[in-house]
């Protein structure tokens, strides 16, 4: 079965919030700056709700039989709309199992608001059995079903309380974690137009989330102990082949075997 670990980055989706909030005359910046400072007087948080973020980048890392890939979606120039189409388009060709941290919380239902946004068609990924019958006992929807997997939901064994972030488990586990930057760098990013920062820092929270599943496959009995190790080191050749700095920085951080 193909794997597909992924995650998103985003930003204050600054044209609906000026829209919403009768924000004209304001530059994005003062727009995000409103925004944050609305949301943190109604709910105690800055952090957009789902549907007022807009995707900045999709990275993912795919396992297929022998192949092994990291990447972010699309360009440093595409809009949002192409990244969430091929997001969508590769679920639509390859029926991936996808694996996640939080996706079940927060990637996937603001994929959901931007791909109705866009009107993005994805009828692969919202079959839930009344076209194919396999779908309707796992599909990408049930919480529960293996198409998805939200590895933070699953270890905390769908309670709140014992979320855990990425950064902290990876590193517990002997992975890089973050690298660089953090998710509050973001923004400022995106502002400076470093869009190639944000790709890179997706790519490292995908990788760490592949990693993580790694480690539960052999918590789960699906991989042995050799398996697992030999897992771990097709990551390591591909790392080692790939010339981008923040994959070599990452390969230098996680150490030897």
């Amino acid at each position: 079965m193909n794997v597909l670990a992924f995650d998103i980055e985003t930003v204050p989706d600054v044209d609906s919030g000026r829209r919403l909030l009768a924000l004209d005359g304001l530059d994005d910046t003062d727009v995000a700056r409103v925004m944050r400072q609305r949301r943190q007087q109604a709910s105690g948080t800055d952090l957009m709700r789902h549907h007022l973020n807009r995707i900045v980048a999709i990275a993912v890392v795919l396992r297929a039989g022998e192949r092994f890939r990291v990447w972010a979606l699309g360009g440093a120039e595409s809009s949002e709309a192409e990244l969430v189409e091929r997001f969508f388009g590769g679920i639509e060709r390859y029926s991936p199992n996808l694996v996640s941290w939080n996706g079940g919380g927060f990637d996937l239902p603001v994929l959901h608001y931007r791909a109705l946004l866009h009107g993005v068609s994805a009828p692969r990924y919202w079959e839930s059995g009344d076209d194919e019958q396999s779908f309707r006992w796992n599909n990408y929807l049930n919480r529960f079903h293996a198409r998805h997997t939200d590895l933070m939901d699953v270890l905390a064994g769908y309670q709140t309380r014992a979320f855990a972030p990425l950064d902290e488990i990876a590193q517990m586990l002997g992975f890089p974690g973050k690298l660089g930057m953090d998710g509050a760098g973001v923004w400022d990013a995106h502002v400076a137009g470093d869009a190639e920062r944000i790709r890179a820092y997706c790519e490292i929270d995908a990788l760490n989330t592949f990693l993580v599943h790694l480690r539960c496959e052999l918590m789960r009995g699906r991989l042995s102990r050799d398996a697992y190790e030999r897992e771990c080191e097709v990551v390591r050749d591909a790392l080692r082949d790939d010339a981008r700095d923040h994959l070599g920085e990452f390969l230098q951080a996680w150490g030897s075997p």
